[in-house]
């Protein structure tokens, strides 16, 4: 299927690795041209090797400063924005809220939250001169659910999906689509450093946490990356030109989080 995104101008924030590597790539193998950050440098690195047409730079998205000169050399080198995906984020802790701390609270927040306003509203002034203009936040399951011993992801989660439809209504009269990508349990590292805390937490085999994780799903089996990708990339193009305002689960019909 043709998505008719040749050309199209895209960043991708924590794009070096994991669900934002697929993204970019995604976009790329469409004919999009994409700009990632990251700050992971040793991904960067290697994917200076293995996707050289798609540009990397090092930014903390928590650092507003460094975010807007990240900003200003991607419009420059894409020559324009079409869409931002906002894809950053971290697991924050596995704890009872009483041994969450105040510094791993703010830091998950920071990241998984405001981190998408601060690129957002560096974004708009460009992606109004965009006659396909998109923005695409990443929330998760968590952003419908309760999740017990992760309530500061959780919190920050279900943020983003009123981020989301807030900036849709906004943004809707300039012709800006704004969406919510909820993923499931997602294949990689990621998950399985959250299912191996919650082993302490429970005192239980990984096995057995992640029966627990599962009990709750229709389908189950982990979310795969690309599955992702290929949404973001059919809601970015001129097809999904109606699509906004919505908070897309890709979960395996999750029904509670465990």
């Amino acid at each position: 299927m043709d998505m008719q995104i040749e050309g199209l101008r895209v960043l991708v924030t924590a794009g070096a690795g994991g669900i934002g590597l697929e993204v970019a790539r995604a976009f790329t193998r469409e004919g999009a041209k994409v700009y990632v950050c990251d700050v992971d440098e040793a991904a960067l690195a290697a994917l200076k090797v293995s996707d050289p047409k798609v540009k990397g730079v090092t930014c903390d998205v928590a650092e507003r400063a460094a975010v807007a000169r990240m900003f200003e050399d991607a419009v420059s080198y894409l020559g324009g924005l079409d869409v931002l995906v906002n894809n950053a984020g971290i697991a924050g802790p596995t704890a009872r809220v009483e041994d969450v701390s105040f510094e791993d609270w703010d830091r998950c927040i920071e990241i998984c939250l405001t981190s998408q306003f601060t690129c957002a509203r560096l974004a708009v002034k460009h992606l109004k001169e965009s006659p396909n203009a998109s923005i695409i936040n990443l929330s998760s399951a968590a952003g419908k659910h309760g999740f017990a011993l992760r309530s500061p992801y959780a919190a920050a989660k279900w943020g983003v999906i009123g981020f989301t439809k807030s900036l849709a209504i906004e943004l809707g009269p300039f012709g800006i689509r704004v969406n919510a990508i909820l993923p499931g349990l997602v294949k990689g590292d990621r998950i399985r450093r959250v299912l191996e805390a919650k082993t302490q937490q429970y005192g239980e085999s990984f096995a057995a946490v992640e029966q627990r994780a599962f009990a709750a799903t229709s389908i189950k089996e982990y979310i795969l990356p690309q599955e992702l990708a290929d949404q973001m990339v059919f809601i970015a193009s001129p097809r999904g030109r109606t699509i906004s305002g919505q908070a897309i689960s890709i979960d395996g019909d999750t029904k509670m989080l465990m």
